[in-house]
């Protein structure tokens, strides 16, 4: 959601290379551009102010008027604030579990959020964490809405409250009694929403409220609704005290401004944020992280996170003893991409490494989604013998793989020279010298090409 802002920032800066020092001449050149860059991407007005005001203060002091280059110096300075205003440094656990079970967490929000699927969603990441949740349907007011939150419990493999009581209230303070009665030690109420903000809906959740005293009070935000997710998560906390806030959609056509005021405008952080449509398409938010991403830094923490969630290790472990044997096929070639498609977009995972973040439009056409397709196309055409000995693949058999997976002659080719290059690079890397020689070609520029 912050691609946009990651480029005007970076064009931002270019500003202050071949830069002696920071000046308030050249820093005020760099804040207009930053200025321009967050209200595009939907920040609040006031929020800008203040993030600005406090970034040139910092940039001025004594701290970086004897510092290193000043686009290394202005760039740590605007990571820490954006740390600063997008909450600050994580608590080790998102959630405040009660001392003695169940947890009560109470999802509110819109109608049209999508807080029925984030209750599943979260159910998923707690039971991840070894919880036992139940999700609670309270929201007896939107035609098919109950039987959608039973829905997605039984995918997310946990258990919903079944009752024939009408009365909101009435459900969640029963559904607490069963939790307490069976063993359940996190309760989720997915609560009722409207198309706007109205006073019948406040006292209901109210009195939901006070019925069973919630730990957690998540208002739940369409990302691409902007400042007005800002406008209601701040109406909901003056009525309720929420205590996070959840941010859906955010893969989706969005510029990020809620992210940063959401924080400013309630006290409260943003806890979770929701990227696809999947029930494992959730993850905690973390400020510092997201401002590395943002800054075109990278995250590998959480990369490395969602691999380890993503990928099977065991397989890993074959591969890695294959490698090591110079065994590798174009079978494990396969293998690698659909492990590669685990982890989610090209886009999503360029943005994760260090440096790439600003070049993916360039990598867009070597390294896409489709293009892993493509080569998986064409590999699961061939036969298990060509897949585990490429030499049997002449001519006529190249053609009737180009038939079979509808791509040309050329790209059958092309995979097959990098398949080539790669085994033998893998072929080297029980060479003792491999990693200085590696070290070498990277200074030169020079490396293998990827088979994607």
């Amino acid at each position: 959601m912050f691609d946009s802002l990651t480029q005007k920032l970076s064009q931002a800066m270019k500003a202050l290379r071949g830069q002696s020092k920071l000046t308030e001449a050249n820093l005020e050149a760099v804040l207009r551009e930053v200025r321009m860059a967050l209200l595009e991407a939907d920040v609040h007005v006031s929020v800008a102010r203040t993030f600005l005001q406090r970034v040139k203060e910092k940039a001025l002091g004594a701290e970086v008027m004897q510092g290193l280059n000043p686009t290394q110096a202005f760039i740590d300075i605007v990571h820490r604030e954006l740390v600063e205003i997008m909450g600050g440094q994580a608590p080790e656990h998102p959630i405040a579990f009660a001392a003695k079970p169940p947890t009560v967490v109470m999802m509110v929000g819109l109608q049209g959020a999508g807080k029925t699927t984030t209750c599943g969603k979260l159910a998923v990441f707690l039971k991840k964490l070894g919880r036992s949740p139940l999700l609670v349907p309270a929201d007896v007011y939107r035609p098919a809405a109950i039987e959608q939150l039973h829905v997605v419990a039984k995918d997310a493999g946990v258990p919903s409250f079944r009752t024939e009581e009408k009365d909101p209230v009435a459900i969640c303070a029963a559904a607490l009694a069963e939790a307490r009665l069976k063993g359940w030690d996190t309760v989720i109420l997915d609560t009722a929403g409207r198309l706007h903000l109205d006073e019948t809906l406040m006292e209901e959740l109210a009195r939901i409220k006070t019925a069973t005293s919630p730990d957690e009070i998540f208002f739940v935000a369409d990302a691409m609704t902007g400042q007005d997710a800002v406008r209601s998560a701040t109406a909901f906390h003056e009525k309720l005290g929420i205590t996070g806030v959840v941010l859906t959609k955010t893969d989706g056509d969005t510029r990020g401004g809620a992210a940063f005021s959401i924080k400013q405008a309630t006290g409260q952080p943003l806890k979770f944020v929701g990227e696809g449509e999947k029930l494992e398409d959730f993850q905690r938010f973390h400020p510092d992280r997201m401002a590395q991403r943002i800054l075109g830094m990278g995250d590998v923490l959480s990369l490395i996170e969602h691999a380890k969630d993503k990928l099977d290790e065991k397989e890993a472990e074959v591969m890695a003893k294959r490698l090591a044997k110079n065994q590798f096929t174009l079978e494990d070639m396969r293998k690698q991409f659909q492990q590669v498609q685990k982890l989610g977009s090209m886009n999503k995972i360029l943005g994760m490494l260090p440096g790439l973040g600003q070049m993916k439009e360039q990598l867009a056409s070597v390294a896409t989604d489709k293009r892993i397709k493509h080569l998986e196309a064409i590999i699961n055409s061939m036969t298990p013998a060509e897949r585990a000995n490429h030499n049997l693949l002449d001519g006529k058999r190249k053609r009737r793989i180009a038939s079979g997976s509808g791509r040309p002659v050329s790209e059958i080719n092309q995979l097959i020279k990098q398949f080539v290059e790669t085994k033998k690079m893998m072929g080297q890397m029980n060479d003792p010298k491999f990693m200085a020689r590696m070290q070498r070609m990277a200074k030169m520029g020079g490396g293998p090409n990827l088979p994607f």
